[in-house]
């Protein structure tokens, strides 16, 4: 892997995933997202990261590891876009 693939995309609370193994995010509040989410707990690849905040989005990996975030879907989909959830201020001009 090169330094590239090892970006991180903050999720909330200081939570990061590896942006180049992300397959969706969706929203939870689905019938079949719940399914997921049951069938991810049973086989130990749920990993919450709410710090116990309400679910707003689930995160699919190509390993397919659930993730639980209390970040709205939209936010981390703009986030992901925009390569990374911490943008770089522009210095003043002196």
């Amino acid at each position: 892997m090169g330094k590239h693939d090892t970006k991180l995309l903050n999720i909330g609370f200081n939570n990061g995933v590896v942006s180049s193994r992300i397959i969706a995010i969706v929203n939870p509040s689905s019938s079949p997202m719940k399914r997921l989410r049951e069938e991810a707990r049973e086989r130990g690849q749920l990993i919450d990261a709410t710090q116990g905040r309400k679910t707003r989005s689930i995160i699919i990996t190509d390993s397919s590891h659930v993730i639980l975030s209390a970040i709205q879907a939209e936010t981390i989909s703009n986030r992901l876009s925009d390569g990374g959830a911490v943008k770089e201020v522009p210095k003043e001009k002196e």
